[in-house]
C-alpha cells in the first residue's frame, strides 16, 4: 500500500526525498520505492519507481528521474572533512575490541565502515547498518563493495524502528554510531530513534558516537531577520491602500512559530549581539531521552536593543572523555571547548527563532527569562522579561484562529515597499479604461488578488490558488472588508482542469491575466520553474480576451560569472573519505570537478548570498527571453559573456526577472541582489582562471559563451558554457 509520510515517520530520509514516499514489496521479496515527483510547470505529479535490482545511470542527467539524490545534502555532508575527521577519531577511540555496532541512517555506510575497520579486518557481520531510502541503500551497496567490507557490515533497508530483535539483529548492539541530525538538531527524529533504539535495540549503557550534544543560544537585534516575519509592522509604512495585516488581525498572516536554518554568517555585520551565548538543552545519545523537556535560562543583555530573534546553534561532544567536538556555531562563537571549523557547509546551519512583533525592548544589565521547549522534533520558545513577566513573546497560534502561513522570504517581499510599488503600478495601469474587467489570479498570490479588488471596484476576481487551495479563500473572506471590497467579486476557482472554458467563466472573456508568479510549497524550485504561469496562461489561451493584458507579459532569463569557492568545494567530486574511496557515488549525488566530458553539474538552488565567499565576475547579461502573451513554446538562446573581474569562475547564477508590461516599465528582478528568492547555479566541471579584456595576464580566459535551452513539457533548462 503506498502512503504519504513525513519527517517523523521517516526520520532517516533526506529532507528533499520525504515529501513523497513509500515503499512495497514485490512477490519475490525484492524492495521497491515508490517517490512522488512533481513536474514545476504543469503542477502535475506521478510516482517513480524504483527497482532494488535496477542498475544505476553512469552519467548525471539533469532531467532524469534516476538522479533522485542530486539535490539532497548527502555530497555536501561527505565534502565536511571536519565532520567525518571528528567521527572517524571518536569512533577510532570509542570501538577497540570487536563488538555489535549499530548504524542508523547510514547513508553511504561511511560511519559503518569506519566501525567494522576499528574492530579489526577479520571481524564478519558486526556492524549492523539500517538505512530506510531506497535509492541510498544501492548507493551504499556499491560504495561498500568497492572497500572490500561487504562481509563486515549488514544492510537492511529499513527505518531503525522497524528492526525487529531475533529477525533482523540476533543481539543488542553494545555500539551506536549515527549521525541523524538536522540544524535544529531534532527535526530528523533524533529523540524517537534513540528511544527506540534504547528500548529494542541496545544493551544498557551502550556506548554511542556522539556521546551527547548541547544547544545554545543568542539574543540579537537584526532588522533583515525582523523583516522575515513582522508584516504588520513593515507594512504600515506601505501607502498603495492594501492591508495584508489589517488592524485587529494581527495574527491573520504570518510565519509558521518554529525555527528557520539559515546561514547567519552572512548577516553578520547587520546583526547586533545582546546578549553572552547561553546553553538551553543538552541531549544525552547513551541514555533513553524524554520525548517531552523544558528548561529556564535567565539571560542578562549585554547591550541596550531590541531583540529581535534568537539565534541557535548545537555542539556535538562525541567521545565520552569530551575531547573531540563538532560546532555549527556562527563564526563570531568563542566558547570553551567550541573547535568550530569556520568552513562553510550547507548541509548545517544555525537557526533563527522570531521573537513575535517588533520584538522586545531592552536595556543593559536587563535580565530576561527564556523558556524553551523540547517536542520529539522541535525546539519552541518563549521569551519575557523581568518586569512584565506577563508579557510573554510565545510562538503559538490563539486556539480557534484561522491563520495563513507563509515562508518568511514571502513575508518579507509582502512587506518590500519597493515590491510593493511594483505591482501596484504594474497592475493599476492595465486595469484603466477597463470596464467590469473579469481578472484570473492564477498563482497563490494573494497580494494581487487583493490589489485587483481593492483598486478596481466593479471587476471579478477569480483565483486558481493552487497551494493554498481554500486557505487562500478563508483569508480573502477575513481581510475583504478591510481592504474595501466585497466578497461576491471574488471568487475561488477550485478545480483540478487542464483548462478552463466560458462556462467556468461565466461566459465573458478574461480580461486580464495576473501573477507574481508565486506558487505555495514550491519554495525549493529552480527560479525558471515559475514559469508555470507561462504554462498556466496557455491552458487559458481559449477563453482570453481579444485584447487580455498578461501581467508579467515577458519573463527575461538572466545571468552572471561567479566566484563561489565555497558552495564548489561542497559540491565537488568525492575521492577517499578517511582512507574509504566514495568515488562511486559521484555521478549519483551529480558532483562537480574531475568528471567526464560528457558529464554536466547539476542546476541547483540557493539563496547566492548565504554561500560563503561569493564575488561576481561579470555585469549581469540576458540568456534567452520568454513571451507569455504568447502560448508557451520551446526556448533557446546564447549570450557572450565578458569578465569584468579577475578571478576564478566557478560557475554561472541564473534567475528570472519578471517584465510586467509591454513598455519594460515595471520589472521585478530575482537576482542574487534580491536576497527573497533563490537563485540557480551552474557550477562548472572545473573551475576557470579569468580576466578583464584590459588584463594583460595570459594562459587565462577573457570570455565566455553561454547557451539555454528550456524545455516546457518539463521545465528543464539546459546549460552548456564555452571559454575562450
Amino acid at each position: 500500500m503506498l502512503s504519504r509520510v513525513s519527517k517523523t515517520l521517516f526520520p532517516q530520509l533526506p529532507l528533499c526525498c520525504i515529501l513523497r514516499f513509500a515503499r512495497a514489496m514485490s512477490s519475490q521479496s525484492a524492495q521497491r520505492a515508490f517517490q512522488l515527483r512533481v513536474n514545476p510547470i504543469t503542477g502535475n505529479s506521478e510516482w517513480v519507481v524504483i527497482e532494488e535490482d535496477e542498475p544505476e545511470e553512469q552519467t548525471f542527467n539533469g532531467g532524469s528521474q534516476n538522479a533522485l539524490l542530486a539535490t539532497t545534502s548527502y555530497l555536501d555532508m561527505l565534502n565536511d572533512s571536519h565532520r567525518n575527521r571528528a567521527f572517524r577519531e571518536a569512533i577510532d577511540k570509542t570501538i577497540s575490541t570487536p563488538c555489535h555496532v549499530l548504524d542508523i541512517g547510514s547513508g553511504t555506510g561511511l560511519l559503518s565502515m569506519m566501525a567494522a575497520r576499528a574492530m579489526g579486518s577479520t571481524t564478519r557481520r558486526m556492524v549492523t547498518a539500517c538505512e530506510s531510502y531506497l535509492p541510498m541503500v544501492k548507493l551504499m551497496k556499491k560504495v561498500v563493495r568497492l572497500n572490500g567490507m561487504e562481509n563486515q557490515i549488514k544492510l537492511i533497508n529499513k527505518r531503525s524502528d522497524e528492526l525487529k530483535r531475533g529477525i533482523d539483529i540476533t543481539s543488542p548492539a553494545q555500539v551506536l554510531v549515527s549521525e541523524i541530525l538536522d540544524s535544529e538538531l531534532l527535526g530528523e527524529g533524533l529523540i524517537p530513534s534513540l528511544q527506540h533504539a534504547h528500548d529494542m535495540l541496545l544493551v544498557e549503557n551502550p556506548e554511542t558516537v556522539p556521546y551527547k550534544a548541547t544547544t545554545y543560544g543568542q539574543l540579537v537585534e537584526s532588522t533583515f531577520l525582523w523583516k522575515l516575519h513582522d508584516l504588520n509592522g513593515n507594512e504600515a509604512k506601505a501607502s498603495d491602500g492594501i492591508r495584508l495585516v489589517p488592524t485587529g488581525l494581527d495574527n491573520i498572516l504570518g510565519v509558521k512559530p518554529q525555527q528557520y536554518a539559515f546561514h547567519c554568517d552572512a548577516i553578520g555585520k547587520e546583526v547586533k549581539l545582546l546578549s553572552e551565548p547561553f546553553k538551553i538543552f543538552e541531549f544525552d545519545f547513551w541514555k533513553r531521552p524524554d520525548s517531552h523537556g523544558e528548561t529556564e535560562v535567565h539571560v542578562k543583555a549585554t547591550n541596550d536593543g531590541r531583540v529581535h530573534a534568537v539565534i541557535s546553534w548545537w555542539i556535538l561532544q562525541l567521545d565520552r572523555e569530551g575531547t573531540i567536538f563538532y560546532s555549527t556555531a556562527p563564526r563570531w562563537i568563542s566558547l570553551p571547548g567550541n573547535t568550530s571549523h569556520g568552513d562553510w557547509c550547507d548541509h548545517w546551519k544555525q537557526c533563527v527563532w522570531f521573537v513575535p512583533g517588533e520584538g522586545m525592548s531592552i536595556t543593559k544589565d536587563e535580565e530576561l527569562c527564556l523558556h524553551a521547549v523540547h517536542t520529539d522534533i522541535s525546539i519552541l520558545y518563549n521569551l519575557k522579561n523581568q518586569a512584565s513577566r506577563n508579557e510573554i513573546m510565545q510562538c503559538g497560534f490563539k486556539n480557534g484562529d484561522f491563520k495563513l502561513i507563509l515562508p518568511p522570504e514571502r513575508i518579507a517581499i509582502y512587506g518590500d515597499s519597493e515590491w510593493r510599488h511594483t505591482m501596484f503600478s504594474a497592475i493599476s495601469n492595465s486595469l484603466q479604461g477597463r470596464v467590469d474587467p473579469l481578472c484570473i489570479v492564477a498563482d497563490d498570490s494573494i497580494f494581487v488578488t487583493l490589489l485587483v479588488a481593492h483598486l478596481s471596484k466593479t471587476s471579478h476576481v477569480m483565483s486558481f490558488f493552487p497551494g493554498l487551495q481554500d486557505k487562500g479563500f478563508q483569508y480573502l473572506q477575513a481581510v475583504a472588508n478591510s481592504n474595501g471590497f466585497s466578497m461576491d467579486r471574488v471568487e475561488f476557482l477550485n478545480k483540478r482542469k487542464t483548462k478552463l472554458t466560458m462556462h467556468d467563466t461565466h461566459q465573458k472573456k478574461v480580461d486580464l491575466l495576473i501573477g507574481e508568479p508565486f506558487y505555495y510549497g514550491m519554495d525549493g524550485m529552480l527560479p525558471w520553474q515559475n514559469l508555470r504561469f507561462w504554462n498556466e496562461r496557455t491552458m487559458l489561451d481559449s477563453v482570453l480576451s481579444q485584447d487580455a493584458l498578461i501581467l508579467p507579459c515577458k519573463a527575461i532569463l538572466k545571468a552572471c560569472a561567479l566566484s563561489v569557492p565555497d558552495l564548489w568545494n561542497s559540491r565537488c567530486c568525492l575521492s577517499k573519505i578517511e582512507g574509504f574511496d566514495h568515488s562511486v557515488v559521484n555521478s549519483t549525488l551529480g558532483a562537480c570537478g574531475e568528471l567526464p566530458a560528457e558529464q554536466e553539474c547539476p542546476c541547483l538552488p540557493y539563496f547566492i548570498w548565504q554561500c560563503g565567499n561569493v564575488k561576481k565576475l561579470s555585469e549581469a547579461f540576458t540568456v534567452m527571453e520568454f513571451d507569455c502573451s504568447k502560448p508557451i513554446t520551446s526556448s533557446c538562446g546564447k549570450a557572450q559573456v565578458e569578465f569584468t573581474e579577475p578571478g576564478i569562475c566557478h560557475g554561472f547564477a541564473l534567475w528570472i526577472d519578471w517584465v510586467m508590461d509591454s513598455e519594460n516599465s515595471f520589472v521585478v528582478s530575482t537576482g542574487p541582489e534580491k536576497r527573497y528568492w533563490k537563485q540557480g547555479v551552474k557550477l562548472l566541471a572545473e573551475p576557470v582562471a579569468v580576466r578583464t579584456n584590459e588584463s594583460r595576464s595570459t594562459g587565462e580566459c577573457r570570455s565566455a559563451v553561454i547557451q539555454a535551452s528550456f524545455d516546457p513539457s518539463s521545465g528543464d533548462l539546459k546549460v552548456r558554457h564555452a571559454f575562450s
